[in-house]
């Protein structure tokens, strides 16, 4: 097996001398923004997806921002014009991992490639499962459907209330869900019911993720809160993360960064809610006076408009983004390597809600990067964990880095 090489090998290579200009890497997940679909989308049921493409083609979107790192120079895009000025470096990934979950698309960026798809229950659960949690919980459950969040606590809210049996759903992607009252089953007992059920969903039942989905409210009138909360599968083996911290780098996780990677290679943790929220805590990571990786996630692409499909509010939290990204710039270092990503795709314009297969972008900008810079498609999303790990005289188990290409 080869052996990797470490910040001490590195150091005194010419090549690492000249390349290793960046302090720290700004690694920013735009959660569910796709940019087309990969050649394999029909196997996923995906044929057509697009979700910036379909949006952008709905509905007059503005993002002048974007476009000038680049975004329109990816591929064509309606109302966002390619320019020969670029800021940065753009291109595209494809998911060479079996999925199109959060999960699968985090740990590719971090080097860690999910070779088997996790497991997806779409007519529900089945028995085996079902009367082991009921019995290790104490209590009979609700629903065990494939089902939008908003609808089934909407459908089944009064008979939680009534009776307190946790409603449990699921959906196209690899999920468990479990929906409680707050006034029903407190917080805190809604966390314990989800940590028993990741303890039970092993081996051919385990499922990427584990989510709490607290709510509040009346008959009627059922919200979501924000203190969701996911339990994701521990990483099989070392990710860029591990890597990172283990050089003595600091390594800050933004939004549901840690929860995905089970809290594990990080230094900090900044957890957030809602997307204009987290681009202020990353802003707050930006400023401290750090060396290695902020790794953050804006999830309302995702949760609140994909899933809905929801044209007009994603493609408002697009412009709401596009608006914030001159000050996130502003926020950098000369050290610093800002990198704009997605982890999949999730096209609120298809009839589906779920996550769809495509490629997704990259942007690539820095004091320190020469554009205009073409990255063209990248064959995985390991691609960028490669790029970051070498930055720092390490490696990841895959990947293609593209950092001498920031070089112009």
């Amino acid at each position: 097996m080869a052996v990797r090489p470490t910040l001490a090998d590195l150091k005194p290579d010419p090549y690492y001398r000249q390349m290793n200009r960046f302090d720290r890497v700004i690694l920013l997940v735009l959660d569910s923004v796709g940019i087309g679909a990969m050649p394999d989308a029909a196997e996923f049921g995906d044929t057509g997806s697009d979700t910036l493409g379909n949006i952008l083609a709905a509905r007059p979107t503005t993002l002048p921002n974007l476009g000038a790192l680049g975004l329109g120079n990816i591929r064509p895009l309606t109302g966002v014009s390619p320019t020969d000025r670029a800021a940065g470096a753009y291109g595209k990934a494809a998911l060479a991992s079996a999925g199109k979950d959060t999960t699968t698309g985090h740990w590719e960026m971090a080097g860690l490639l999910t070779p088997v798809a996790f497991p997806t229950f779409p007519d529900g659960f089945p028995d085996r499962i079902v009367e082991a949690f009921e019995r290790a919980i104490g209590r009979r459950i609700l629903g065990n459907v494939a089902a939008s969040g908003t609808d089934i606590i909407r459908e089944l809210g009064d008979e939680h209330v009534r009776t307190g049996s946790p409603i449990v759903y699921t959906s196209a992607d690899s999920v468990f869900q479990v929906a409680a009252h707050e006034d029903v089953i407190p917080v805190a007992g809604l966390y314990a019911i989800c940590e028993t059920a990741r303890e039970l969903l092993r081996g051919p039942d385990e499922v990427g993720r584990v989510i709490a989905r607290p709510f509040t409210g009346s008959t009627g009138e059922y919200v979501r809160t924000s203190r969701r909360n996911d339990y994701a599968v521990d990483p099989p083996s070392e990710t860029l993360l591990d890597r990172l911290k283990s050089l003595g780098l600091d390594v800050v996780g933004v939004g549901k960064v840690p929860s995905i990677f089970c809290h594990r290679g990080l230094t900090s943790e900044l957890p957030a809610s809602g997307n204009m929220a987290l681009v202020d805590r990353t802003i707050d990571a930006m400023r401290a006076d750090t060396r290695g990786l902020i790794f953050s996630n804006l999830v309302d692409f995702d949760m609140l408009y994909g899933h809905r499909n929801d044209v007009e509010g994603y493609a408002a939290a697009l412009e709401a983004f596009d608006a914030r990204v001159p000050q996130l710039l502003r926020a950098m270092k000369p050290g610093d390597l800002f990198v704009i990503t997605a982890d999949h795709g999730c096209d609120p314009t298809t009839p589906s809600t779920d996550h769809s297969r495509e490629y997704v972008p990259i942007l690539a900008c820095g004091e320190r990067v020469a554009g205009p810079i073409s990255l063209g498609t990248r064959s995985s999303l390991a691609d960028i964990g490669q790029t970051i790990a070498e930055v720092f005289g390490t490696a990841t188990d895959a990947g293609e880095s593209f950092l001498r290409r920031l070089g112009g």
